[in-house]
């Protein structure tokens, strides 16, 4: 069982780095068009991020690095506090999707200094964002039920303990 996170880690890391690698080779030299997979709605474009969300901070690499470096280690370092009871383990599974994003994105930072984008919602004309990005927003908010509700499923354990 311990070994399901790092595992799950590759994995998502991994698909984040194949999903770019095809996306750069299929818009090498910027002459194919957006591929519609909902038209109207869903695109697959090619964009090159120097910056943070939504493209702010431009050429700011190696800030976002060691803020990254740093969230990490938090992640790690706090990991093994976590309780195996329901709460625990949906916020295992947040962080693991945080881990994931944070990495695979960590990843173009340091080695290519940015970071490539590819899905796009043109209905509402969003950001373009990657695999990765799909990964900290989803644990994000996986995150937020789980630090606002997880301590009732705490104190119902102490309530049928006390009455016991």
């Amino acid at each position: 069982m311990k070994f399901i996170a790092p595992i799950s880690i590759a994995l998502l890391v991994l698909l984040d780095q194949l999903t770019k690698i095809w996306t750069v080779n299929y818009f090498q030299g910027g002459t194919k068009p957006n591929i519609e997979i909902w038209p109207g709605v869903l695109e697959l474009t090619y964009v090159e991020n120097r910056g943070a969300a939504f493209g702010m901070m431009q050429g700011k690499v190696w800030l976002f690095v060691l803020i990254t470096a740093v969230v990490l280690g938090v992640i790690l370092w706090y990991w093994r506090s976590i309780p195996e009871n329901k709460a625990g383990i949906w916020m295992k599974v947040a962080l693991v999707l945080v881990v994931s994003g944070a990495v695979g994105n960590l990843i173009d930072r340091v080695f290519i200094q940015y970071v490539r984008d590819m899905i796009y919602f043109s209905l509402i004309d969003f950001p373009v964002f990657n695999v990765a990005d799909m990964c900290v927003v989803g644990g994000v908010i996986l995150l937020f039920p789980i630090l606002l509700f997880g301590d009732l499923e705490l104190e119902a354990v102490k309530k049928v303990n006390n009455e016991d």
